[in-house]
């Protein structure tokens, strides 16, 4: 009797392991199927009604933000971060935080604005159509002529952890006062191998052209977020092509502008008032001088762009920078052709996002 009873329980078990192990081929199995294959240059389409050329005589303002896909704002923490959350908003936080964004981006009046991690169809944002939710509910007139969107992240179904990530469609969103001519999709190396490359990000980057009046030289915008979750080697890639095609352009003669979530420091800004804590991720150095002297990177140490997502923040107002791990990983790559006029981080104390937005006014020589 033992012995009949032990053989059903081995059995059952064993059907159960089986039965688990089909599951899980079988889910990687569509995913490899269904994974998302973007080519290495690929045109993007761009929406709205072309504004004026842009002019060398007037100011021009930018503004890059890193929006956290609506979801993470103050009280949210991130288990790739050392949090526990996976879902971080209900759909009622998702879009009081998407109107507090929309709030800043009125106050702030940016000529163009570059946004990362904007999620268009995921179970993380509660599939909000983030760019159409921000354009339909400002007023702003940055959100009135042309805009565009490419994808960084776009999986059917992330199964990992527990409860499971879910669909994400998210990615890059620039919209923009000024006419844009043409619009790219440059694909980024990806470091991760099958299978875990069918779940994860494919990182591009958007290369805009906007035309100048009375010249036929172009301003050239490029908004990117570069690699976060790898072991070092993605963001190294990345940043040598990003580098290349700084080069191409203005080796063109014209204007650049690299703006966005960089996940480094740079070399030339000094972040030592910022605690590195024990056991919390910290962001690796870009050295600037390999860029040569062309280019001038530009980030506000005074301000943080960016804070851990390992616990919730609490107390965002009066910040002690040595109890919780800020970073200053976003800002500007600027081509010496450009004057620049101010550059800063507005300080909304990340009730929002993990990131504060970075503000540029510039001038073309």
């Amino acid at each position: 009797m033992k012995n009949s009873l032990m053989k059903k329980v081995i059995t059952a078990f064993l059907i159960f392991v089986l039965l688990f192990i089909f599951a899980w081929v079988t889910l990687f199995a569509y995913l490899t199927v269904d994974e998302y294959r973007p080519e290495e240059v690929e045109n993007l389409q761009i929406a709205g009604e072309p504004g004026n050329a842009v002019s060398k005589s007037k100011s021009i303002r930018i503004m890059s933000w890193n929006i956290g896909y609506g979801a993470l704002g103050d009280n949210s923490d991130f288990f790739m971060d050392g949090g526990t959350m996976v879902y971080t908003a209900d759909e009622e936080r998702v879009s009081q935080n998407l109107d507090d964004i929309d709030a800043e981006v009125d106050k702030i009046a940016p000529d163009i604005l570059i946004t990362q991690e904007t999620d268009v169809s995921s179970a993380r944002a509660r599939f909000i159509n983030e760019p159409q939710y921000l354009a339909e509910h400002s007023e702003a007139d940055v959100f009135q002529n042309q805009n565009l969107f490419s994808y960084n992240y776009k999986v059917s179904f992330v199964p990992l952890p527990i409860p499971p990530i879910g669909k994400v469609h998210s990615g890059l969103a620039t919209f923009s006062k000024f006419a844009i001519d043409s619009a790219e999709r440059i694909a980024l190396p990806c470091p991760f191998k099958w299978p875990l490359r069918t779940i994860n990000l494919k990182r591009g980057l958007q290369e805009i052209r906007m035309p100048i009046e009375g010249s036929d030289r172009e301003l050239v915008i490029i908004n990117f977020h570069l690699e976060a979750y790898d072991s070092g080697e993605g963001k190294i890639a990345q940043t040598k092509l990003l580098k290349q095609i700084l080069i191409d352009e203005f080796e063109k003669g014209n204007y650049v502008i690299a703006g966005g979530d960089f996940n480094q420091q740079f070399s030339n800004v000094d972040t030592g008032k910022y605690a590195a804590l024990d056991g919390i991720w910290q962001a690796p150095v870009i050295d600037v001088a390999e860029f040569g002297d062309d280019f001038r990177f530009l980030a506000d140490p005074e301000v943080p762009t960016c804070r851990s997502l390992d616990k919730i923040l609490v107390s965002a107002p009066s910040r002690d920078y040595s109890d919780f791990q800020y970073y200053v990983i976003d800002g500007f790559i600027v081509s010496k052709n450009i004057e620049v006029e101010q550059m800063y981080t507005e300080d909304l104390g990340f009730v929002c996002s993990d990131h504060n937005p970075v503000v540029m006014d510039f001038k073309l020589r």
